[in-house]
Order: C-alpha cells, then sequence, then structure tokens
C-alpha cells in the first residue's frame, strides 16, 4: 500500500495554505531555532535555483462534525517546519518566535547589482545599494516597475536593465518550487514516525508528544493553540522563573487566559527535583484522566477517533480536548504539584541527582493525581506514592518498555483497589530473595549513579544519617550542598596494592564523607586511620567530629559499615565488599516497608 505521495507545489502555494490555515504551523511547537544567516542563505539557494529539500506533512483525518458533514483535515507540518517559518519571515514579512519566545522579524536585504543576500544591518540601512527588506519587493505590495525606478533613482550608475534582471529574478522566488511528501492520512503514528525517522537525512527523532503538540496547536475550534501554550511556558518557567516576564511582555494574550493564573507560582519558584518537559506533562496528564498509557491514543482521541467503529466524530474531539484540558490544569496546580514533591523529598529524595528515572517520577504524579481523584485518603496517598516510587525504581519497572507498563498499570489501578494492586506487585518482585540475594548482587558495580545506590542514599537521608566520621553534617546537608562521595578503602591505598577501576570503585566502598575528614583518612589502609579515630576517641588529637565510643558505632551503623572495619587491610577488601553489600541491602528493605 502506497504510504505516501510526492509533489512539487510551488512556494507561493504553499504559503498561501500557510496562511489559510490549510497547513498548520503550531505557533511555538518548538521555537524557531534558525540563525538569520541561515534564512539568508535559503533565499540565495532559491534564488540561485539550488534545491531546499522536502518538507513533510500528515493529514488530519476527515472528522464527522455535530449535524452529519465531513470537516477535511488540516495538513500537519511535522517536518520542515524550520525552512516553511523562514520563507513565512522573509518573504512575507511575518513575525517569528525566537529561542527565548520573543516575537521578532528577521529581515533580509538583496544587492542587485552583486546579486547578494545579506541580513539587515545599520551598515545595509545606510546604503543605497541595498533593498534593506526583500519581503517589500517578494508579498506583492510593489511591482517590478516602481522597484526598479525607485532603485536606479538613487543608484544613476547602475545598469537598469541588469538591475531589472536582478529583480526580477528576486521577485520570482515564490515561483519557485518545493517538494513536499504527505503521509496518508489512515496511517497510525507508529508508521508514520517510523517513515520521519527513516526519510530525515539526520536521524532526528521525532517523538509521539511532539504528535501530540501538532494536534493540539493546530485546532483552533477548541483553543488548541492556548493548550499548547500553557504546557510550554509551564515547563519553561519550572526551569526559568525569569521567563515570566517575558510572557507578561510579549503575550499579553496568553497572560489573559484561563491558565496564565494558575502557573504564576512559578515565578519566584527554584525547586528544581522535577523539571518536566513536554513530554512529561503531557504524559502525566493524559494518562491521569484517560486512563491509557499510550500517546499515540491520544492523537487518535484528539482527532476524534471512535475506536468502536473506527470513524472520526467532532464530539469525540471536543471530549477528548475538554478531558486533557483537566489534566494540564491538575499537573500545573499548585498544591498538587508541590504537595507531590513533597511526598519524594519525604522519601529521601530531596536532589534531582537522586531521581535518575524521569518515568519513575511521572507515574509517581500520575499515581498520586489518579488516588486524589478517587478520594483516597490523604495519609495513605502519601504512603503508596512513596512506596511505588521506590519500587519502580529498585525494579526498573519503566525502564524497558514504559508506555506498555504504563498503559498496564493504571488500567490495574482502575480495575482493584490500589493497596491490592501494590501488594500484588510486592510479593511477585520484593521477595525475600530479592532483599537477600538479588538486591546484594545488583550492588556489585562501580557506576555511582546506579538507582540502587541512590535508594540507599535516600534511606540515609530519610534515616537523618550522619556522614561517615561526621558528629553533624548529615548525608542529606552533603547531598543538597554538593558534597563529595569518596571510597572507604581508598582510592591510591588499592591501586598500590594492585586493584583495578573496577574493583576500587564499587558502590560498596562508597560513602558520603565530609572533604575535610577525607584528607585526614588520606590514602591509609582502614586499620591505619582508624586507630587515629581510637586514638580520638580515647582523647587524643580530634581528627573527626566522634568524640565518643558510643557515636562511632552509631555512625559505622548508619552508614552500613561492618564494624570490624578498624581491622582491615587491602586483602579484607573483598569480604568487606560482600558484607557491606548486605548490609546495605537490610537497611533498603527496613526502608522500603517503613514508607
Amino acid at each position: 500500500m502506497q504510504k505516501y505521495s510526492v509533489n512539487q507545489h510551488l512556494i507561493e502555494t504553499l504559503l498561501s495554505w500557510v496562511k489559510s490555515g490549510e497547513i498548520a504551523i503550531p505557533e511555538i511547537q518548538r521555537p524557531f531555532v534558525w540563525d538569520s544567516s541561515k534564512v539568508r542563505d535559503l533565499m540565495d539557494s532559491l534564488y540561485q535555483g539550488f534545491p531546499v529539500g522536502y518538507v513533510i506533512a500528515w493529514r488530519n483525518p476527515n472528522v464527522r462534525l455535530k449535524d452529519g458533514s465531513l470537516s477535511e483535515g488540516k495538513k500537519i507540518l511535522i517536518d520542515g517546519q524550520q525552512r516553511v517559518t523562514a520563507l513565512t519571515a522573509a518573504i512575507l514579512g511575518q513575525y517569528v518566535v525566537g529561542k527565548t519566545y520573543q516575537r521578532v522579524k528577521i529581515k533580509i536585504a538583496f544587492n542587485p547589482i552583486t546579486e547578494k543576500f545579506e541580513v539587515q544591518n545599520p551598515a545595509i540601512l545606510k546604503d543605497k545599494t541595498w533593498l534593506h527588506d526583500i519581503s517589500e519587493a517578494l508579498n506583492g505590495s510593489i511591482s517590478i516597475l516602481k522597484l526598479v525606478r525607485n532603485y536606479t533613482e538613487l543608484n544613476p550608475d547602475a545598469d537598469e536593465e541588469f538591475i531589472e534582471k536582478s529583480f526580477t529574478n528576486l521577485i520570482n522566488i515564490p515561483k519557485k518550487q518545493i517538494g513536499m511528501i504527505e503521509l496518508a492520512a489512515d496511517l497510525d503514528i507508529e508508521t508514520v514516525t517510523e517513515i520521519f525517522i527513516r526519510i530525515n537525512s539526520k536521524g532526528v527523532v521525532l517523538s509521539q508528544a511532539d504528535f501530540v503538540m501538532s494536534k493540539i496547536a493546530a485546532n483552533t475550534d477548541y483553543d488548541g493553540n492556548t493548550l499548547r501554550k500553557a504546557i510550554d511556558y509551564f515547563c519553561h518557567l519550572t526551569i526559568s522563573p525569569e521567563f515570566y516576564k517575558h510572557i507578561v511582555d510579549n503575550d499579553k494574550e496568553f497572560a489573559s487566559s484561563e491558565f496564565f493564573p494558575k502557573m504564576t507560582w512559578l515565578k519566584t519558584e527554584n525547586e528544581d527535583l522535577y523539571d518536566p518537559d513536554y513530554n512529561d506533562l503531557i504524559r502525566v496528564a493524559f494518562t491521569s484522566q484517560f486512563n491509557r498509557g499510550r500517546l499515540s491514543d491520544l492523537v487518535s482521541l484528539l482527532s476524534g477517533r471512535n475506536f468502536e467503529t473506527r470513524t472520526y466524530e467532532d464530539t469525540i474531539a471536543e471530549q477528548s480536548f475538554a478531558t486533557l484540558k483537566t489534566g494540564v490544569h491538575n499537573f500545573i496546580n499548585e498544591t498538587n504539584f508541590k504537595r507531590f514533591l513533597m511526598i519524594i523529598k519525604s522519601a529521601g529524595f530531596i536532589s534531582p541527582k537522586l531521581v535518575r528515572s524521569q518515568n519513575a517520577i511521572n507515574f509517581a504524579y500520575i499515581l498520586y493525581l489518579k488516588l486524589k481523584d478517587q478520594k483516597v485518603d490523604s495519609v495513605k496517598i502519601e504512603s503508596y506514592v512513596r512506596r511505588w516510587f521506590v519500587y519502580s525504581v529498585l525494579t526498573g519497572r519503566y525502564s524497558g518498555s514504559p508506555e506498555s507498563t504504563f498503559d498496564f498499570d493504571i488500567k490495574q489501578i482502575t480495575l482493584k483497589p490500589f493497596e491490592e494492586y501494590m501488594k500484588e506487585k510486592e510479593q511477585g518482585e520484593l521477595s525475600d530473595a530479592f532483599w537477600s540475594a538479588a538486591l546484594p548482587q545488583s550492588l556489585d558495580t562501580s557506576v555511582a549513579s546506579s538507582p540502587y545506590f541512590h535508594v540507599y542514599l535516600a534511606a540515609q537521608v530519610k534515616a537523618n544519617d550522619k556522614g561517615f566520621l561526621s558528629r553533624d553534617v548529615t548525608i542529606g546537608d552533603l547531598i543538597s550542598l554538593r558534597g563529595d562521595i569518596h571510597h572507604l578503602f581508598p582510592k591510591n591505598y588499592l591501586k598500590k596494592n594492585g586493584y583495578e577501576r573496577g574493583k576500587y570503585n564499587q558502590i560498596a566502598n562508597y560513602v558520603y564523607m565530609q572533604s575535610e575528614i577525607n584528607i585526614k583518612v588520606g590514602d591509609k589502609a582502614p586499620k591505619d586511620y582508624f586507630e587515629l579515630i581510637n586514638k580520638q576517641v580515647q582523647g587524643g588529637k580530634l581528627v573527626t567530629g566522634i568524640s565518643t565510643e558510643v557515636e562511632l558505632v552509631e555512625n559505622l551503623k548508619a552508614n552500613c559499615v561492618p564494624s570490624n572495619i578498624a581491622n582491615m587491610t587491602e586483602s579484607d577488601y573483598a569480604n568487606f565488599l560482600e558484607e557491606r553489600r548486605t548490609l546495605m541491602a537490610n537497611k533498603m528493605k527496613a526502608y522500603y516497608f517503613s514508607l
């Protein structure tokens, strides 16, 4: 079956489709990231008659309206947005939304004597040999006769015939052709994604969230563009609170919308534990409201797909937009967002460097919103969300096929009480064998970004444990203030004794320790540096904050350090690692069941 058609269209035809809305280019689907010189080069290529590549469009399916008539679908531009936006800027003189989300004009100048293009600048504005803005000639507001006459009056020595020829070639740029690959309307999103990846020479992956964003912004009937901006602006504000002023100054229409007041709290918010992008926001809003996990279903629903009749109906599209809007409102709600982060932090995950699975935290937020919607007791919600988040991190639940797992989990949560479902998963995946064998084995790695190590650190944070050999400074302090991870068996000590990188850099050899204490430890064997500590305990020179034997025993226990480390040398290292992995796993088990 032919999945696409390839046709050549005049640039002026393409631009007329953009102006009429036949081709939808979401205003801020992606900000215009080309610099002005690329726009200049594109115009030069068209002037010279060089090919400028294809654009790819996907036609929305026809939708049955409430009165029974059919509405022909628009084309969604899924590749070539930068080129088409450049054409609208240079030829039509339209504004573009730049990298900072400000509306700017890109003005390209043309010298008919040298037949060169250049980005307009102050020097060109003072030079009579340049046409300062080609859009004035290309948008049809001035005739070729007047254009030549005006130019030769300013440049009497110019060859009028040559100038006329140059301007004629310039004005004919909109008559040049550009190729369009139009994908069939009945293709599913997975096929469209595959086609996009294969045909795009750079292999840029267009995510399903990109398709969703296009679908949202292209629907003017249900105020899709405002919803699209709400998603994009919220995500931008979580990273750059100062962007608030940009919205107020440059997008007064959105600033007066129903969404903006609900996100103004971000203008003074500097929390960076969870900085969602539009993919995260859409996924959470969609899954929590539609009880589905595959974004391809959202694309279909926003198109009005009736999954039973396999037709497209406007009433379904309308309801889908309303439902998604509710999901977005719930996501950006200050109370929801802050309370959810409070729950994650209460599990010990106080820093973004401890949260390495975006899918795990996304589903945790879905769970929070879902349980709240089900009116589950707030205390239980906190416990369930904490536990499920840690469970999903420990098991890598959303690392393989996250969409399928999201879809399965949300359906189960809607079918049975969550407590029942969670017990099923714990019995199957967090058995005694997991804690006593599988988890210690998983800790046998040198990767400090391991999710297991992060859960261990979260357990220490939640227990308010002190840093290794510290009396007052907590693990939480060291993590928050960018403290360092050091080695219990010093790295250089092990290297001198023949250990390679993968052996001396082991999770079970890592510990958060104050730098000044680490300096005192130096490159000594544990047996040697503990002699100094024991002298301190017995009233000798102060080396660490620890001053009593009780404090020392408690500190070793909190950091899962074997109590006999004070007698160890390099020959004990292998046994030390095995023993400490067991202690770490036991601590994580106790932590998990306390959540």
